[in-house]
């Protein structure tokens, strides 16, 4: 089959169906002259007439009829599969992985992805849940979430949640021991939570009055994970920097108490990104629609690598 071999028979079966020059090419979306131009190729590829044509009339040829037979099951299964393929395109469907910090997931993604399966139940959502870093070409994923400063330089960001504070905690056994600190300096003479990202330790960032304070703290425990950090804060090991939003039930509890609130620093929350040089994938699509910010600030005290209160029961599982 040469190329254009496959419009211009499509084209032939249009003019057959409608017996109208006119009709035909306001089916397909092209001009008359165009779509006679199409037939008369056809014909002088195929050697043969195919159509009777006067000024008023359109009647097809004995060859015509018996080419139209054999064409036009192939030419629907062909619009078919086109139909299909746009189909999938357009509908959300097969598996989606978002890679996120555990925060990023508590905050983002556990609020809505019982509402997002119901939408869209085509979907299968694969979630990491990895505070460090990650590649996340190379590991398959279709788009992370995570703090602008850390963003892919050549990826679209859509913001995912408002601004957030950072809260200083510490658990009242620690404080017993300990008076609290006043200024981000204390924190030397403190046993702090250090948190590792990648291969290097997290700095604690203060900010008051515009002065700005970058510590590098020191303490008996690193993780490398929100939740464990916060876990640690509230057993007594050390004092923790997280957010706001995933300690505040444990304050109303008293199993922590806030200090350095008034150097307790903004910043500007979570963004998902995904690449402007592909396609974007429907099922991407539609979740970015349901939790770009523009609805109700999301809920970051989700049970995603939440640590266990003091004195929860747990389940049989031990969860």
């Amino acid at each position: 089959m040469h190329r254009g071999d496959l419009a211009d028979l499509t084209a032939f079966v249009a003019v057959a169906d409608e017996l109208s020059f006119r009709a035909a090419a306001a089916r397909v979306g092209v001009t008359p002259s165009a779509l006679s131009h199409a037939i008369r190729h056809l014909e002088q590829r195929l050697g043969i007439r195919l159509l009777h044509r006067t000024t008023r009339s359109v009647a097809l040829t004995d060859s015509g009829q018996r080419l139209l037979a054999r064409l036009r099951p192939a030419i629907a299964q062909i619009t078919g599969a086109l139909e299909d393929l746009d189909q999938e395109r357009r509908r959300p469907f097969g598996r989606l992985r978002i890679h996120a910090s555990a925060g990023a997931a508590a905050a983002v993604i556990a609020p809505v992805w019982d509402r997002f399966l119901a939408t869209y139940p085509d979907v299968h959502l694969e979630l990491g849940v990895d505070d460090g870093p990650v590649d996340v070409v190379a590991e398959g994923f279709d788009a992370p979430i995570g703090i602008r400063e850390r963003a892919p330089a050549d990826m679209i960001a859509v913001r995912v949640t408002r601004p957030m504070k950072v809260a200083v905690v510490g658990a009242p056994s620690y404080f017993a021991r300990r008076d609290a600190p006043r200024t981000p300096d204390d924190l030397s003479r403190h046993s702090c939570v250090q948190y590792r990202w990648g291969d290097s330790m997290f700095v604690w960032s203060f900010e008051r009055r515009g002065k700005t304070r970058r510590i590098s703290v020191r303490g008996p425990v690193t993780v490398n994970s929100s939740g464990l950090a916060i876990r640690a804060a509230i057993d007594g090991l050390g004092i923790a920097y997280t957010i706001e939003a995933r300690i505040e039930a444990f304050v109303r509890s008293g199993q922590l108490i806030r200090v350095l609130e008034d150097w307790s620093p903004s910043y500007e929350g979570y963004f998902l990104y995904y690449s402007g040089r592909r396609q974007v994938p429907a099922a991407l699509r539609a979740l970015i629609d349901m939790i770009r910010i523009g609805r109700d600030p999301p809920n970051a005290r989700s049970a995603i690598e939440n640590p266990v209160a003091k004195g929860t029961k747990r389940d049989r599982r031990g969860r």
